[in-house]
């Protein structure tokens, strides 16, 4: 990697390619969502040894529970152990983890999990991680709007007070800023409804690899990819 390297502050990643990688290698899908989950682990280490404060990985949309409802079974069954076994390494290292997203949908064993996750690693310092679960971003806006518009009919605020900063504030995210680079693995290019309100000046970065083969090479070359990118936010230098 270059010697003077230019680190986000906040990472974003859609992680795509668990069935594809098991499928490859005659698997079952969840053994590729597990495979996924090691990836994610070593990711969250490595993102946070970088320097980035902020990590966002896109674990569940909505259009997920339209899958097989074992293998969405085994999704969930698969977050409450990684919450469980996790925690004390995150607390070790002052990871804080946040959810955002819908969690209506969630068993109660599930919203348990996601909360006392939450309530570990409150006080950690070095990066915030956030999973985006039963997240849909047109989903997400809506409901900004709509609580904007409530705020608007009680007379909290005035229609002509609403602007960006406003809404940025009333989205799941309002507690991080937006993503600098957002990557996407397993050579899919588009945003699949993650982020994109937040999105609008992000850089990006498409790879080929499959998310269960994502590693601490791949991440160095996202980053060194990043750190070429000459960001002018519609302006002229």
């Amino acid at each position: 990697m270059s010697k003077e390297k230019l680190i986000p502050r906040h990472i974003a990643i859609i992680m795509d390619g668990n069935g594809r990688w098991a499928r490859m290698r005659g698997k079952e899908r969840s053994e590729g969502h597990i495979a996924g989950m090691d990836a994610l682990r070593e990711t969250v280490r490595n993102v946070a040894q970088a320097g980035v404060k902020y990590l966002t990985v896109y674990a569940f949309s909505t259009e997920n529970w339209g899958r097989p409802q074992a293998e969405v079974d085994a999704l969930m069954e698969l977050i409450c152990k990684g919450v469980e076994m996790e925690s004390a390494e995150l607390v070790k290292v002052g990871i804080k983890v946040k959810t955002i997203g819908d969690r209506s949908r969630f068993s109660d064993k599930v919203k348990a999990s996601l909360e006392k996750i939450e309530q570990l690693t409150q006080a950690g310092e070095n990066m915030t991680f956030a999973l985006a679960l039963n997240y849909s971003s047109r989903s997400e806006i809506t409901t900004a709007v709509r609580n904007l518009a409530e705020r608007v009919a009680q007379g909290e605020i005035k229609a002509e007070d609403i602007d960006e900063s406003m809404i940025s504030s009333a989205l799941y995210t309002s507690f991080m800023p937006d993503p600098d680079l957002i990557i996407r693995t397993s050579g899919e290019c588009r945003l699949s409804n993650f982020l994109m309100w937040q999105a609008s000046y992000s850089e990006f970065y498409f790879t080929p690899t499959l998310w269960p083969d994502f590693d601490k090479e791949e991440l160095e070359r996202a980053l060194e990819v990043y750190s070429t990118r000459d960001r002018r936010y519609g302006l002229v230098k």
